[in-house]
């Protein structure tokens, strides 16, 4: 990072320091005038002192108490600061641990408002705000952190405009693609060595082409916000790769840059923009790196634990653990929200992020341990005139209690259906009795989301993730593999809904690799053509696999790393994902934006959804609660169909579709209804084939049309 605009080295040398009261907003440091403004905010501190660092952060130059409070926020104004200057800061206060108060002036804390970091974090004793040889007491540590503590930069206020706005694509019309910076392009042929698993390397020409041709419409990206690896990982030379254990809330992690990570992130979201492509950020505010009681000082801990983190109120030593990480964010405390709001603006407007998918959301409404959809954090982002345009994706659940809050989250929200994955690869599989809840997820899953102002765009629907089996892993492996991450393959869910199609794992078998490519074609078609928003995790569309590890959190290497060679080898494969969101973005009738009725519509007298057995009627009752039926046919009408919200590329006025299913191990032989307004049947694509081709040869009514086991067949209408 550029270093000119330190402080000079005549007033570093002798400390000659002025400092006055200054302003309590905005909170962090910021350049004002011809000096520097730093306001904290700390509650339960007796004072707060500001440390200053020469330019390689080596060493402490000036150390000055911050002379302004108001309210619960320590302030400062020093004259002759500039942008680039190296500091953190050092609050005193009670050390009672029973009480809930962690303070150690000892400890070199990062600025929770700071932009950017430098230098490198580091595993060491004097991390901790207690003797590491812990008793029960946890007595105060006196060593200085200072030497293995990354240090806050003070901002350069002064950013280059965003060349390209924002593409604002509608959610109709979003397909979102999963990816990790680093693992997507780490072993690109094509990319220059030097951008490779950096962000600019995912702006890179061929990278936007490849996004391009393939549809994409939005990237979400996990965790940028900078973090670190848990003691334990880097004691086994693991790291926390996935990103998921925050240090520093508005600093784009430093590891995805070549040199400045504040511009190469934002030059690499204006590129995207550039070729309408969105940025989803992948944001975690449920939990810190600061991790449990035993945890490092760092930041918040040493600022204010009983501030910043919900405490256990029988022992206010501990604190609770609704993340899983150790700790867990007090949002109902209004600074500790303040902080979120404040980051996800910035976010959003200085970084210029599209939206984002907040990591175990449900943390994010709790007040105490409940959960409230109406609480201070939802009604916060939804009056904000920034956010209130962003897309906003909800993990719905965390490790609390009734933490599990699928269809739970207001109307501007969009959640991550697990459901939707265990039910769509359960039918594929062949589960019995799965046929009804198929229909349903297909269908936008209005059983969880059909409450007042919400609509399909409330699904996110996915069979694989970062979190899990691979889609090739879905159909290559019964049980998880995850030796590599050193925990006696305890760590990882044990709940997979796989199949391994006969044999686990590779195989050469000719017979079960056909199968479980068919099935791939039948996971990403049903994904690609339900009701709701899709989203595809990077690498599936050309079979990557990490051998069955369904947990690769801390794998930073060729497990996680895309496979580029797969790509060339699966580029039948590519094409049918391409093939599928062309014909999603081209026909309305499979994105709507109300959810399907499947009644007689006053004005065509038409069904929008007509829900078909093979033998061409329509399913009764009774069909549907036979739970060997694994075949299912879907008549899709532009009956309701919103012209207002139909697009200059779709087709005019629209067409109607029959999609197939067959997840039986047997052939099934389906009788074609009559076309509603053409006079015949075309075949979009049949997921037995190879490859994904229109044919114009038309099938009327009556024509019994075979499918092959486990497969699926969408028709669509010739005038």
């Amino acid at each position: 990072m550029e270093r000119e605009g330190t402080v000079g080295s005549e007033l570093m040398k002798h400390q000659n320091l002025k400092i006055y009261p200054g302003s309590p907003i905005p909170l962090g440091a910021h350049c004002v005038g011809e000096g520097v403004n730093f306001a904290v905010y700390s509650r339960h501190s007796d004072a707060a002192e500001l440390c200053l660092f020469e330019p390689e952060g080596r060493e402490e130059v000036a150390r000055v108490t911050l002379p302004g409070r108001s309210g619960d926020i320590w302030h400062g104004f020093v004259p002759g600061l500039k942008a680039g200057q190296l500091y953190g800061y050092r609050v005193t206060g009670p050390y009672k641990p029973r009480q809930g108060h962690r303070f150690n002036r000892d400890k070199l804390l990062i600025d929770p408002y700071t932009r950017a970091l430098h230098g490198n974090f580091q595993w060491r004793d004097e991390i901790f705000g207690y003797s590491h040889e812990a008793d029960e007491e946890w007595n105060l540590d006196p060593r200085d952190s200072a030497p293995c503590t990354p240090k806050s930069v003070v901002p350069d206020p002064q950013m280059p405009p965003f060349r390209h706005p924002k593409p604002e694509t509608s959610w109709s019309e979003t397909i979102i693609y999963e990816l990790h910076v680093k693992g997507f392009t780490k072993l690109h042929p094509e990319v220059p060595d030097d951008l490779r698993g950096t962000y600019l390397g995912l702006v890179h020409p061929v990278i936007l082409g490849y996004l391009r041709d393939i549809g994409i419409t939005a990237v979400e990206l996990l965790p940028c916000q900078a973090f670190i690896s848990e003691e334990r990982l880097a004691s086994q030379g693991l790291s926390n790769y996935w990103g998921y254990n925050p240090l520093a809330f508005f600093a784009p992690h430093p590891g995805y840059a070549r040199s400045d990570p504040v511009a190469e992130f934002r030059q690499m979201v204006d590129v995207f923009h550039g070729e309408g492509i969105e940025v989803i950020l992948d944001v975690v505010f449920n939990h810190t790196g600061e991790g449990g009681e035993q945890g490092p000082t760092l930041s918040f801990r040493g600022i204010d634990n009983r501030s910043y983190y919900l405490l256990d109120p029988a022992d206010l030593r501990r604190t609770v653990n609704f993340s899983g990480c150790g700790n867990t964010l007090d949002i109902s405390n209004p600074e500790v929200l303040r902080l979120v709001m404040d980051c996800l603006r910035f976010w959003c407007s200085d970084m210029g992020v599209d939206g984002f998918r907040f990591d175990l959301a449900t943390s994010l409404g709790r007040r105490g341990a409940a959960f409230d959809p109406l609480g201070a954090f939802f009604s916060a982002v939804h009056q904000d005139p920034v956010l209130g345009r962003a897309k906003l994706i909800a993990e719905p659940w965390d490790l609390g209690p009734e933490g599990y809050r699928l269809g739970q989250f207001p109307p501007l929200w969009s959640e991550w259906n697990d459901r939707y994955r265990e039910t769509v690869r359960s039918f594929w599989r062949g589960d019995p009795a799965k046929l009804p809840e198929f229909a349903e997820r297909i269908a936008g899953s209005s059983d969880y989301f059909r409450n007042p102002g919400r609509h399909p765009r409330a699904t996110i629907n996915y069979v694989a993730c970062h979190d899990g089996f691979t889609l090739r892993d879905v159909v290559s492996y019964e049980r998880k593999h995850n030796e590599a991450n050193l925990e006696a393959n305890r760590d990882g869910s044990h709940h997979n809904v796989s199949w391994n199609s006969g044999r686990e794992g590779e195989t050469d078998d000719p017979e079960i690799l056909r199968l479980r490519r068919r099935q791939r074609r039948n996971l990403l078609a049903t994904v690609l053509l339900s009701q709701g928003v899709p989203m595809l995790m990077a690498g599936d569309e050309f079979g990557r696999s990490q051998g069955g590890n369904n947990n690769a959190y801390c794998q930073d290497n060729e497990i996680s790393w895309l496979d580029w060679n797969l790509a060339g080898n699966e580029a039948e494969m590519v094409q049918f994902v391409s093939f599928l969101n062309r014909i999603r973005k081209e026909n309305p009738v499979f994105r709507r934006i109300s959810f399907l009725e499947g009644v007689i519509h006053p004005v065509s007298s038409l069904k929008d959804v007509t829900w078909l057995r093979e033998d061409g009627e329509e399913m009764a009752e009774s069909d549907w609660r036979n739970p060997e039926r694994r075949t299912l046919g879907v008549l899709l009408d532009r009956t309701g169909v919103d012209i207002r919200h139909r697009n200059p590329h779709d087709r005019d006025p629209g067409g109607s579709f029959l999609l197939l299913f067959n997840a039986a191990s047997s052939e099934v032989e389906f009788t074609l209804p009559a076309p509603i307004r053409g006079d015949r049947w075309r075949v979009v694509f049949d997921t037995r084939e190879k490859t994904a081709t229109t044919t114009e040869t038309g099938f009327c009514q009556g024509h019994v049309y075979g499918m092959s086991d486990r497969s699926m067949a969408v028709l669509g209408e010739l005038a």
